[in-house]
């Protein structure tokens, strides 16, 4: 009972502030503020200082702004309109037409970035624009974006992998490669969406595409090499580990400039302009996650996250109930915390249940990160939706029903894992019994 006072408290003044006209990430700031002046003897004001500049000085974060300005160059310079027009001719003869390049760029493009908001960015400065151009329904536009670039939370490198792997002493390599099948069928999912609700949607009527033979689409594709030339640096410096993320986010924005001043398309406004428009972007984002790192610091010293699984463990489930439980857990607790911040408050206890259930700890890194993906198209704090109502102006109401049936189909992709669970070990499995694997 006192959990649910906490959670409505916690609802009740951020709704308040954001009701008010406050800025998001001052709005779950005063929450945290409220929250350890009720629940805690800390000093406040020194507390939230120490803890805003450790969430605005983290190196691994670095690899966030980098990334957004490469989406910018990609932007602002001909390579996005390059990246449209090589993609298109093959996405057009797909149900759904073009809408299918956000799905495909965000799955592309994850395997870049590792972050779910430069994923979102990236894509959407690219293709919104041009979706709207030729009439496509805009909360079919918006909701498969949203969806999409959750998919840098899955397709490696993943942040949220990274730190589960680490919490729970795993392989975080193994947690690589089985985030790879179920972030394809994930991708593969949402494009099925798509091309139903492209056959039965009565507000479906975009622009016709001219027609094209297969001569002009390998022809068209040939747009596609800069971007491509450019993911290979990317993840080629990772992958052979000339560079950590962070560095081959650097690589990228070298590499994107270097493509656009090759083409031509490079001047000095558009260097400016792709370099304010990274810099407002990532001073928005860092606000956001400066105030949400605060809120879960707030919250892990009300013992809100840690009573909520305490009593989850007093239940004595089956494998099957534990797992729906859990997912109910995850999905409630991420609508107030970042997905890292919930699987770092909540480990300590979840983890001798799932060991005891006798769940594959690879596998349960796999569920736990498509349960946050959800949370990052989930009101009130859905990360992508903030960054969304940021590109696009749109009411934040508005951006949530339009992201909902992606969140429907992450839900149905978690009953999917737990039909095939192979989906997220035969990759991992295999790889192990090889010899010296």
């Amino acid at each position: 009972m006192e959990n649910i006072s906490i959670i409505l408290l916690f609802l009740f003044v951020l709704f308040t502030l954001l009701g008010s006209g406050v800025w998001v990430g001052l709005a779950l700031m005063g929450v945290a503020w409220v929250g350890m002046e009720l629940f805690t003897t800390r000093p406040v004001g020194d507390t939230m200082m120490t803890t805003i500049w450790a969430a605005s000085s983290s190196w691994t974060l670095t690899a966030l702004p980098l990334f957004i300005w490469m989406g910018e160059i990609l932007y602002r310079t001909r390579l996005s309109e390059d990246m449209f027009r090589g993609l298109s001719p093959w996405m057009k003869g797909l149900p759904g037409g073009l809408v299918h390049t956000n799905i495909v760029g965000c799955t592309v493009f994850a395997a870049v970035s590792g972050s779910s908001a430069a994923t979102l960015t990236t894509v959407g400065k690219m293709s919104i624009p041009e979706l709207r151009k030729r009439n496509y329904p805009e909360k079919m536009v918006i909701g498969t974006l949203a969806g999409a670039a959750t998919l840098g939370l899955m397709i490696p490198p993943s942040l949220t992998l990274i730190v589960y792997g680490v919490t729970i002493n795993e392989s975080i390599s193994k947690l690589f490669f089985a985030g790879i099948l179920p972030g394809l069928v994930l991708a593969l999912m949402f494009m099925a969406y798509v091309a139903v609700m492209s056959r039965f949607s009565r507000g479906w009527n975009p622009d016709a595409e001219p027609e094209m033979t297969f001569r002009e689409r390998l022809w068209n594709s040939r747009y596609l090499a800069p971007v491509i030339c450019l993911i290979v640096l990317v993840i080629g410096s990772m992958y052979l580990g000339f560079a950590t993320a962070t560095e081959a986010a650097a690589f990228g924005v070298i590499g994107s400039l270097a493509l656009a001043a090759l083409q031509g398309s490079l001047t000095w406004r558009t260097f400016t302009e792709s370099l304010m428009g990274a810099t407002r972007t990532s001073a928005m984002i860092a606000l956001i996650l400066a105030g949400a790192t605060f809120l879960s610091l707030s919250m892990g010293f009300t013992g809100l996250p840690r009573g909520l699984a305490d009593l989850i463990a007093g239940w004595e489930l089956s494998r099957f109930e534990l797992l729906m439980v859990l997912l109910v857990f995850y999905i409630v607790l991420g609508m107030f915390l970042d997905g890292i911040s919930s699987v770092v408050l909540t480990m300590a206890v979840v983890e001798p249940m799932v060991r005891q259930a006798g769940i594959d700890l690879i596998w349960f890194g796999i569920f736990i990160v498509v349960v946050v993906e959800m949370a990052q198209i989930t009101p009130p704090i859905g990360f992508n939706l903030f960054v969304l109502q940021g590109m696009t102006q749109h009411e934040m109401g508005f951006i949530a029903k339009a992201a909902f049936p992606m969140f429907l189909i992450m839900v149905l992709m978690v009953f999917v894992l737990i039909a095939v669970p192979e989906l997220a070990t035969w990759l991992p499995d295999n790889i192990r019994s090889r010899p010296g694997g």
